[in-house]
């Protein structure tokens, strides 16, 4: 097992914890984590660009004008891509991006997101982060205290105050343990983990 401080808000070691081996101190694979975080970005993509076909386009069927005769070019419809206000070819298609990704790569990637930032000194474990009221000012003096100006807070559980809080707090962000993702993890300088969010990922991942 290895051995965390666990911090209070004011900066101050307070105790330690020991973080399971099994999730926080495994093989690190980029092709994996790449994987993983290129699907999550794809199932993001909305996928809804379109346009309208010939087929879509509103207008009459009829020849404009007879095919030989005219020294014009040949045309057919009103609704040929050729002329304005036509229909559209090799234009997009409303899409689905997503990639599957197997259930166990995933598992696999998070912990070794979690691995990574565990290895390079990059974790912080903080006690608890209960606040009385909702107050921006107080809660970014607590990352500035526990040098988590740009990081990501994950929670064991709801906690309204810091959530409202530290919303308008620029390269921070908060996460439930359930909403744990590989692609937060790694884009944040730091990861702290309220130390009953330790228990739930250890359940989760375990």
């Amino acid at each position: 097992m290895a051995v965390v401080d666990v911090i209070n808000i004011a900066g101050e070691v307070v105790s330690q914890a020991e973080l399971n081996e099994a999730i926080f101190n495994v093989p690190v694979k980029k092709s994996v984590l790449h994987q993983v975080v290129t699907a999550q970005l794809a199932g993001r993509r909305a996928g809804c660009a379109s346009v309208k076909r010939r087929s879509d386009v509103s207008g009459s069927r009829r020849k404009l004008y007879r095919q030989k005769g005219t020294g014009r070019a040949r045309k057919g419809d009103i609704k040929s891509p050729v002329l304005r206000g036509g229909g559209v070819i090799f234009g997009p298609s409303p899409r689905d991006y997503s990639k599957k990704v197997p259930k166990k790569v995933r598992k696999m990637a998070l912990k070794m997101a979690l691995t990574c930032k565990a290895q390079d000194q990059q974790l912080i474990v903080v006690d608890n982060m209960d606040l009385e009221a909702i107050k921006t000012k107080v809660v970014a003096g607590i990352f500035k205290t526990i040098d988590a100006e740009k990081a990501l807070i994950v929670l064991g559980g709801r906690n309204e105050h810091l959530e409202l809080s530290s919303r308008n707090i620029p390269g921070v962000k908060i996460l439930q343990t359930e909403g744990l993702n590989v692609y937060d993890i790694l884009k944040y300088p730091k990861l702290v983990l309220v130390q009953p969010a330790v228990e739930g990922i250890e359940g989760r991942l375990g």
